[in-house]
């Protein structure tokens, strides 16, 4: 039987000086016209080098050392570089991880999208203004004439990914490999785009390879799921065979993480497969962490916060144009509590939280802290004790860290910047902090690029734990992160709850994380609070239409037991 894409005992080596590394060992994978093939696995698995290798994509010195890829019966994994170019982009695209280094940052989107259709597709210039208009509009970007002439840098995250999409359908190719393409999309573009690649695959039977951590995107979206642990596949079938009923210890252990939607759990189950269950120490942080009075109101109080951007500039002051982000905000943060704020990409979410922090300049509102006013920046004291007594771990845990500074430089910098210790005890302190989010001593004289991202997102919290803060405000802490890794991160967050009384702000879009983790939850919409309720009331019964909606389009589990998991 001649499948649409076969992969065929491929092995993929990356030699280095001292040994060659094996990416991919002897993975064996096929997809059919109009079917949604599943790959997952942690990171380091191999999945994305899987799809690199079938797209003749694989960095150097990366080589394919064994088996072979066909496409449509012919052999393309020998093809010549001018060979490979011709069929790439035409008859297979990809959806890559990152949208902002997929997108040319010196272009507009329209220049982007027509390049790539006149490249590919025998159209007038007209037609093709027209095809990336109409791509845009069914990607789910509004206002898409308006978008078009603008740069990836005035688009969201989500927005970005969205536009990448549309790239990758241009030409209208026979397969799609679609490496995470919804780890920076809320719940509604999400579901926007997987009905959209349901569509693809079902009307134009194009064949698609679903690269994802996300487990719920695998049951609610696959009709199969091959599983891969360190480059070898470990389980391969029917998704509802593999999600439902896994034979594989691996397999089991990864489903067991999954945060439920329906279930709240006091810890999440780690993936211990191999004996690599990593354990945290935050309980032994408790003793030296600084006992401080408790308010008998808000910890943290905002009030109409308000926040514009400059969307178009004019010489002429009355004729600039702005985009609110957020208005009239209003909301309270108790001790101990962990607040959390949902809603779609573009909502606001993000921008409150820079503003609360101190990084965003505030149109209107303001911001008070244990009774303090702190959103006025003449009030200099009152703004470095709450510099301090704040952190913030930001949803890229890569961006956010020096690559020129040594994990001890990054985490001791808060720590001499506030003149909190000197000499021995800074270093002292980075160790001790290390060693409690589960990294140990020796990664402080290593750079951020040697670590993966749940292990540089470890490093981001021990930072944030530098100066000893009251109040950390979490930006999408886990949404680049498999579920493993998500799991232990979830966990060192429940342990900075109940060990240290930390309070939070927890920002996502994953709203099955956010049952887990959250005691009030915020929703917005359009820059502003439209619901505001206790965790379980919100979403056993939400207030609003929008916020039903939301819960609505969360991927199911159906397949997965709720069992034994409470």
């Amino acid at each position: 039987m001649t499948h649409l894409l076969d992969i065929k005992g491929l092995t993929v080596e990356f030699p280095t000086r001292r040994q060659t590394y094996v990416a991919v060992d002897k993975a064996d994978l096929s997809v059919e016209p109009g079917e949604i093939h599943g790959l997952v696995g942690e990171s380091g698995a191999g999945k994305s080098t899987v799809g690199a290798a079938v797209m003749g994509l694989l960095d150097r010195p990366g080589r394919i050392a064994g088996g072979e890829i066909d496409f449509r019966g012919e052999q393309i994994s020998g093809l010549d570089a001018d060979a490979m170019r011709e069929l790439r982009g035409k008859k297979i695209s990809m959806i890559f991880q990152d949208p902002l280094t997929s997108l040319n940052p010196l272009f507009t989107i329209k220049q982007q999208l027509t390049e790539t259709i006149l490249t590919h597709l025998d159209v007038t210039e007209a037609e093709a203004d027209q095809r990336a208009f109409d791509l845009l509009d069914r990607v789910g970007i509004p206002d898409p004439a308006t978008r078009l002439d603008q740069y990836p840098h005035q688009f969201s995250g989500g927005m970005r990914q969205r536009v990448v999409i549309a790239l990758a359908l241009c030409s209208e190719p026979d397969v799609i490999i679609a490496d995470e393409p919804t780890t920076a999309l809320d719940v509604a573009v999400q579901a926007q785009i997987l009905d959209l690649i349901k569509e693809l695959a079902e009307e134009r039977q194009v064949g698609v390879i679903l690269i994802t951590h996300d487990m719920g995107v695998i049951a609610d979206t696959t009709d199969r799921v091959t599983v891969m642990y360190q480059g070898a596949v470990v389980e391969s079938g029917p998704t509802a065979q593999v999600m439902g009923q896994p034979s594989h210890e691996y397999t089991q252990s990864l489903i067991a993480a999954v945060p439920r939607p329906r279930v709240k759990l006091h810890r999440f189950p780690q993936v211990s497969y191999g004996g690599r269950e990593t354990r945290f120490a935050i309980e032994d942080l408790a003793r030296d962490w600084p006992a401080t009075d408790v308010p008998d109101g808000p910890l943290v109080s905002v009030r109409n916060l308000t926040k514009r951007f400059v969307e178009k500039r004019s010489l002429i002051p009355g004729r600039t144009t702005y985009f609110t982000a957020a208005q009239d905000v209003t909301f309270d943060i108790m001790p101990g509590e962990v607040f959390g704020v949902v809603g779609e990409s573009g909502s606001g979410k993000s921008t409150v939280a820079r503003m609360i922090s101190g990084l965003y300049k505030l149109d209107g509102g303001e911001v008070t802290f244990d009774g303090t006013l702190v959103s006025n920046p003449k009030d200099r004291d009152a703004v470095d004790a709450f510099r301090r007594d704040i952190q913030m771990i930001f949803q890229d845990p890569y961006s956010s860290l020096n690559p020129r500074f040594r994990v001890d430089e990054i985490v001791a910098e808060p720590i001499r910047h506030h003149k909190l210790l000197t000499g021995r005890a800074v270093k002292d302190r980075v160790v001790e902090l290390l060693e409690r989010v589960g990294l140990g001593a020796e990664a402080a004289l290593k750079y951020p690029h040697e670590f993966s991202g749940g292990q540089r997102q470890r490093i981001s919290i021990a930072r944030a734990l530098a100066t000893q803060p009251r109040f950390l405000i979490c930006d999408e802490p886990t949404s680049a992160l498999d579920v493993s890794i998500q799991a232990q991160i979830l966990n060192i967050l429940k342990d900075l709850q109940e060990h240290l009384g930390l309070t939070m702000l927890f920002i996502s879009h994953d709203l099955p994380v956010v049952r887990q983790m959250c005691d009030r939850v915020a929703v917005m919409q359009g820059g502003k609070v439209v619901e505001l309720q206790d965790t379980e009331t919100l979403f056993a019964n939400p207030k609003t239409e929008y916020t039903r909606e939301l819960l609505n389009l969360m991927p199911r589990l159906d397949a997965l037991s709720d069992e034994g998991l409470a």
